[in-house]
């Protein structure tokens, strides 16, 4: 599953945080241990701090280890961070948003609308517009989202038994074992064949609930660009929403 919150599993330890020397500059890091990870991960967050994922069967110890071997690579992003334009935390009329792939502009249209792509948005007198576009995008995904889910496990002979759309910060989707799929709305920004990408993503744990090799063949057999939108994800997850 990609981040499963919903399996009913209890959840996983909260992460131990320490700080460590970036340059001249102490840099918070959280180490975080995945049951399905496959791999230790470092990643720079907005916010200027470290998170290194531990897989399963991993330790500290060698995440520590891991972490100081990337702390080039960590200066370079942290560089690149502090470079970085501030963005407001409001959207205005003009603010570029993530729109079934691309980038749209929010443009006024009529006294208390707005046009995203080829969907009217009522704002109201509202001067940020982030709480009204984002709740229109949920809805056209929990609209979009569902028959697509549908359509793709019937090409793919695999049974769903509920299909719902969440407003996950963390997560794409989720599988519980009883066929349950969870999606995050913010799929309705990325390209079709990424969001395509995590619908079956979540549809073969239907076969293999795990991340085995065995899963990740089953991936590869029905979404051949899997890799592809992963990288997709990795680099704009934080731009979305």
């Amino acid at each position: 599953m990609l981040w499963n919150l919903f399996s009913g599993r209890p959840p996983p330890p909260a992460p131990t945080i320490e700080y460590i020397p970036v340059g001249a500059r102490q840099v918070s890091l959280r180490l975080v241990r995945h049951p399905r990870a496959r791999r230790y991960l470092l990643r720079l967050l907005p916010d200027g701090s470290a998170r290194v994922t531990i897989p399963r069967g991993g330790s500290a110890a060698a995440a520590r280890d891991f972490v100081q071997r990337q702390l080039p690579w960590l200066e370079r992003q942290w560089q690149r961070l502090q470079q970085q334009p501030a963005v407001s935390a409001e959207w205005m009329a003009g603010k570029m948003i993530w729109f079934r792939g691309g980038e749209v502009a929010l443009q006024n249209v009529a006294p208390g609308y707005v046009q995203l792509g080829n969907e009217r948005i009522k704002i109201g007198a509202a001067a940020d517009l982030r709480p009204a576009v984002q709740k229109h995008l949920h809805r056209l995904a929990a609209r979009e989202l569902p028959p697509r889910v549908l359509e793709l496990a019937g090409r793919h002979d695999v049974t769903v038994t509920r299909v719902s759309v969440r407003n996950q910060r963390t997560r794409w989707g989720s599988c519980s074992r009883h066929g349950a799929i969870s999606l995050n709305w913010r799929l309705i920004q990325t390209p079709e064949f990424v969001r395509d990408y995590v619908i079956l993503h979540e549809l073969m744990h239907r076969r293999q609930l795990n991340h085995s090799a065995k899963f990740w063949r089953e991936v590869a057999q029905v979404c051949p660009d899997h890799e592809t939108a992963e990288r997709w994800l990795k680099l704009h997850s934080g731009l979305l929403g």
